[in-house]
């Protein structure tokens, strides 16, 4: 039996703006197209109600506050599976395998005439994708297997048809180009997850973050605990706070390596001056369009990979360390720098640095495995896990537990009037790594 993960991705347009995610699942589902048919319906259902079990347990994770592209076998559709989302989140996709089942036009026009929006996986001019068009609200082409000619004709007609087209597959620069030229609605891929349209500046805090920073510092009974938390969300944040706290100006007699060590360091007379020195510098410096998305995804890795090391066996960094690796790991687009030459400006334990720029060692195995789960590349996870000692059967989980951790952070930061009073889960975090 194979390993069963889910992952979302994000969907961007030309803009680089995120439009939805995409809802990734690999399991028993694979063997779809294989075999007998009593065997592939034997599957579906197995797969469709271990999918169903999961989303009905974490519906509030796996879709909140944004488009959702999740592919429906009729299995799935059957058990009313979209109807645990609102309509106004869901985009329920479906690929040729549902397509051929008797019973599929049923659904699709019963689905879209509750007022969901329905997406086709690879379409194709045949009959039994023109059946459906009416009902159809996205059209997903994947740019591996269709030439430029093809692609061109289809969105045309698409277009035409008031049809929004999604390029799948987007994973270089070239077919990046080509969906650009192409006039695509928006686009998917590892190239799109890790594409800034524009060249950051050298400081891309997020603005929203920074004013509670600087809120925190001029408290007279300032809290370090909550100064602590609010930079370890940032990148260049910490950044910026390590290099600092290690520069000449201090002339520390031990190199300091964390953000409590680096604010116990400067004292908060000299933290103060540094927070009031990047605001002076910076006042005019806004954040680039889709850097802010680069700082949430460096939160994501460091809490994933802080939460990796609870089950990681032989991993010689401490929770800490995993976690500034995770953190420090989208510098090089926030920074308009190689990574190697950002990283050596810092102290860092070497084995982070190795993982990072080499992506070697148990470290490096850990980093592999938090970047891999994030690409969603099936086979590379399941090595990576073995090789880890990590639990497969609890990486979905974990994934999830700190994207909804992370999702909550991100809203406190950016709607701060709408906090909960009560802690959360990422100043656990902050706590677990002052421990550590």
């Amino acid at each position: 039996m194979s390993n069963k993960y889910i992952v979302r991705q994000p969907i961007k347009d030309k803009e680089n703006k995120i439009v939805g995610y995409e809802i990734l699942y690999h399991g028993e589902n694979q063997a779809f197209s294989q075999g007998e048919k009593n065997q592939a319906d034997t599957n579906d259902f197995a797969a469709a109600d271990t999918i169903y079990n999961f989303l009905t347990m974490n519906t509030d994770k796996v879709l909140r506050g944004s488009l959702n592209f999740m592919t429906f076998t009729i299995t799935l559709l059957m058990k009313k599976t979209p109807k645990l989302f609102d309509k106004s989140d869901l985009v329920i996709q479906i690929d040729d395998s549902v397509l051929i089942h008797p019973l599929a036009m049923h659904f699709i026009q019963q689905y879209a005439k509750e007022g969901y929006k329905i997406a086709v996986n690879d379409f194709q001019f045949a009959p039994r994708y023109l059946a459906v068009l009416d009902n159809i609200d996205y059209i997903k082409l994947n740019f591996h297997t269709l030439n430029e000619n093809a692609l061109k004709n289809v969105i045309a007609i698409a277009h035409s048809m008031d049809k929004q087209c999604v390029a799948i597959g987007i994973d270089d620069e070239k077919l990046y180009s080509l969906a650009v030229k192409l006039d695509v609605d928006a686009m998917e891929g590892t190239y799109m997850a890790e594409k800034l349209t524009i060249k950051t500046h050298n400081s891309g805090y997020l603005q929203s973050n920074f004013f509670r920073l600087m809120v925190a510092v001029t408290q007279d009974d300032a809290d370090i605990d909550e100064i602590e938390q609010i930079i370890s969300v940032d990148a260049t944040l910490t950044y910026g706070l390590l290099k600092m706290a290690n520069s000449c100006y201090f002339a520390p007699h031990m190199k300091v390596t964390s953000i409590r060590q680096a604010i116990m360091a400067m004292g908060l007379s000299e933290l103060r001056q540094w927070v009031y020195l990047l605001s002076a510098s910076n006042a005019e410096n806004q954040m680039e369009e889709g850097a802010e998305e680069f700082l949430k995804l460096s939160f994501m890795r460091a809490t994933f990979c802080h939460k990796l090391m609870n089950y990681a066996k032989d991993i010689p960094i401490s929770k800490q360390d995993a976690y500034l690796m995770g953190m420090f790991s989208t510098l090089n687009y926030l920074i308009d720098a190689p990574l190697e030459e950002i990283l050596s400006q810092i102290p860092m334990v070497k084995q982070v640095y190795e993982a990072l720029v080499h992506q070697t060692g148990r470290c490096g195995l850990l980093y592999q495995l938090t970047i891999s789960y994030e690409r969603a590349d099936w086979g590379k996870i399941d090595v990576l896990a073995e090789e880890l000692d990590v639990p497969t059967n609890l990486l979905t989980s974990i994934y999830f537990n700190c994207m909804e951790e992370v999702d909550q952070t991100w809203q406190e930061i950016m709607e701060p009037g709408k906090r909960e009073e009560s802690p959360s889960p990422s100043n656990e975090t902050v706590q677990e790594e002052a421990q550590s």
